[in-house]
């Protein structure tokens, strides 16, 4: 079962499953990826919701959500639905458009100029300086800081007070919703805070693709190299995210050489170490690896704790200590979650017009609370996989890799991976030790197969249904 949803409560319509879904696929990314991507996209629902039909604008966002999102979304449909659910991904009709001879636009061009959200970096603020693209309530005073966290928030403040020396670049990494974004927004907002006039850039790295396509289809190349070679601060969220774009990677390295070579600073984040990184050329990953590398670890209860009470006070609401306990007892794997458990709180305390307590947080926290006491565990579901395809539980610890194992290995990581709050190193800790990575790519393989093989898509439900009781 997904966090928000209640088999007790059945969809009242068909319009309620796309919703229910999104609503939660909102919670599972950042935000920025899910306005980009994920909201402009329509749905039709069969009747029965059986069928989910999706409307893509063009052919780029299409092969993007299928190899980025379809997997996701295609679970979530399932287990709000508690049946399987066919999800297809379809090209919107295009109305037909002017053409003239002087100006006809390439077909990147055009699926270029359709993408949200991503308005070109290189929009001044008034004086001549760059926009920074910087969210201002993003400040270390306003980060609660933690043994989690404490390494990264110091190695960031010494950037922002020390631009150029040490810990060039500096690479900050972790899973999602544990405070990555809201650091490096702190660093450049420190920064113009001490140099108003200095040249601060944060962008997302889908932000960076996009402005490289444009460079080349558009032929400014010129005005791409001073918009980024020019920068005292360059700040890019998600560097996962060049995997596999060629041109991209050999502009950000030349981007990145560029600018060490006028002692500006680079910082990088990412959801794995730089020797974790997947299709990015040897010689970026070596640059990346060449300064500081730390980790944002997911909040202790102590720091979880600090962070409701902090945000509550933002909102102008006080939370009691012990609901504040309450709660990061059981809300453990990013700050993402913690917030929206949070918001559900003040929202129901409003509403009923009651002060908040514990009783009051049980009761709006209640179908997350019945998902933590009925929690799936990784030993259970390798028992279960094993059972299923008749092989040994010892196998899924082995080194054997035949097909008849590893098939079934992989699929029990993917399972590990949708039904519990354990980490890539957590599952692969658990699966003999294996590396993070090993678990990333059974979890995309397997994700992405029950999409298009109708018999595995039924098996992995007979197990889902089997281990969700």
């Amino acid at each position: 079962m997904i966090e928000g949803i209640s088999s007790d409560a059945p969809l009242a319509d068909s319009r309620s499953l796309w919703s229910a879904c999104m609503d939660l696929l909102a919670r599972d990314i950042p935000e920025q990826q899910f306005n980009t991507w994920i909201r402009p996209l329509s749905a039709t629902v069969a009747p029965d919701r059986s069928r989910v039909v999706v409307s893509v604008a063009n052919r780029f966002k299409l092969d993007w959500i299928r190899t980025q999102y379809a997997a996701r979304i295609a679970a979530l449909l399932e287990s709000v639905q508690g049946a399987p659910v066919v999800l297809e991904l379809v090209l919107a009709p295009r109305e037909p458009a002017a053409r003239s001879s002087s100006a006809v636009r390439t077909v990147q061009e055009q699926v270029l100029s359709e993408l949200p959200d991503l308005a070109p970096a290189e929009l001044a603020a008034p004086g001549g300086v760059p926009k920074s693209r910087l969210n201002p309530a993003l400040t270390f005073a306003t980060l609660v800081e933690g043994s989690a966290n404490r390494m990264a928030r110091a190695a960031a403040m010494h950037v922002a007070g020390s631009l150029g020396q040490l810990y060039n670049p500096l690479f900050i990494y972790g899973g999602v919703g544990l405070g990555k974004t809201h650091l490096v927004h702190a660093i450049g907002n420190q920064l113009l805070a001490d140099r108003p006039q200095a040249k601060v850039l944060y962008i997302h790295a889908e932000q960076f693709v996009s402005d490289v396509v444009k460079s080349y289809q558009r032929k400014t190349f010129d005005e791409f190299k001073e918009r980024y070679h020019s920068l005292d601060l360059l700040l890019i969220d998600d560097v996962q995210f060049f995997a596999n774009k060629e041109r991209t990677q050999e502009e950000f390295f030349n981007a990145f050489e560029a600018l060490l070579a006028r002692k500006s600073h680079i910082v990088l984040t990412s959801d794995t170490y730089p020797k974790g990184l997947a299709d990015i050329h040897e010689r970026l990953v070596s640059r990346f690896d060449s300064g500081l590398t730390v980790a944002i670890e997911p909040p202790e209860l102590e720091m979880r704790v600090a962070i409701l009470i902090n945000k509550a006070a933002v909102e102008n609401a006080v939370m009691p200590e012990e609901v504040a306990f309450f709660v990061a007892k059981n809300v453990r794997s990013n700050v993402r979650e913690l917030e929206g458990a949070l918001r559900k709180i003040l929202a129901y305390s409003r509403f009923n017009q009651k002060d908040i307590s514990i009783q009051l947080a049980r009761d709006a926290l209640k179908d997350l609370l019945s998902i933590q006491n009925r929690q799936i565990s990784v030993e259970n579901i390798q028992k279960t996989v094993a059972d299923f395809y008749k092989i040994k539980v010892a196998d899924m610890y082995s080194k054997k890799r035949p097909a008849s194992i590893a098939r079934p290995r992989q699929i029990a990581m993917f399972l590990a991976k949708e039904l519990t709050q354990k980490s890539l190193p957590e599952i692969g800790e658990l699966f003999g030790g294996r590396d993070h990575t090993t678990v990333l790519h059974a979890v995309r393989k397997i994700g992405a197969e029950r999409l298009q093989n109708a018999e595995l898509n039924q098996q992995l439900h007979v197990l889902e249904q089997t281990l969700k009781g």
